[in-house]
């Protein structure tokens, strides 16, 4: 009922381990039909979706670990879990290794957000993620917290009023200093 984000691998591709024989042409159709997806598992099935949006990322044929090639194995891997999460809603300890990678995701991300911006980009649109910068820090208002903030500000200003008189003889002195250096400066020019 609900849609796989293995649905766009087509039945008659083969295998992963079977893609570079040369005997798999020459083969009947009941074998080549076992050799390919129509009747592979979910985990070989996975493998190729996998080895795909790697491909997708990849920087060079040889590069395996690179952050984009993390992000690639870690979406591949959440969107399963989500697969499996619509089916059977109540299983947690799936929810809870989702959301690990999803974390995990998300610190990649952000490096390399921070980082190379560029690739970041690149990585996001050509795996399909849509990136959401986390959440301004926000504290949670308790009644302890309201009477800290409101005894804080009660003492800031107390402290504006005690200091108010030295703070008018401050203003007092540097008006008289620049009305004494733009007299001096007028005195200069006539």
């Amino acid at each position: 009922d609900f849609p796989s984000h293995l649905d766009d691998l087509p039945p008659t591709m083969l295998k992963k381990d079977y893609t570079n024989v040369p005997v798999v042409n020459s083969v009947d159709d009941v074998v080549r039909r076992l050799l390919s997806l129509e009747m592979a598992s979910q985990k070989e099935k996975m493998k190729i979706k996998t080895q795909q949006l790697v491909e997708k990322v990849r920087r060079s044929p040889s590069d395996n670990g690179s952050f984009e090639v993390q992000v690639a194995i870690l979406t591949a891997k959440i969107r399963t879990y989500e697969e499996h999460l619509q089916k059977h809603p109540k299983d947690k300890s799936n929810r809870r290794r989702m959301l690990m990678d999803i974390d995990r995701r998300k610190k990649l991300l952000a490096y390399l957000r921070r980082v190379h911006y560029d690739t970041f980009e690149k990585t996001c649109q050509q795996l399909g993620i849509q990136y959401s910068l986390p959440p301004a820090y926000s504290r949670r208002v308790t009644k302890r917290w309201l009477v800290k903030k409101a005894f804080c500000v009660k003492v800031f200003q107390e402290v504006r009023k005690l200091k108010a008189p030295e703070r008018i003889k401050q203003r007092k002195e540097w008006k008289a200093r620049a009305r004494a250096a733009r007299e001096e400066a007028a005195r200069r020019e006539g």
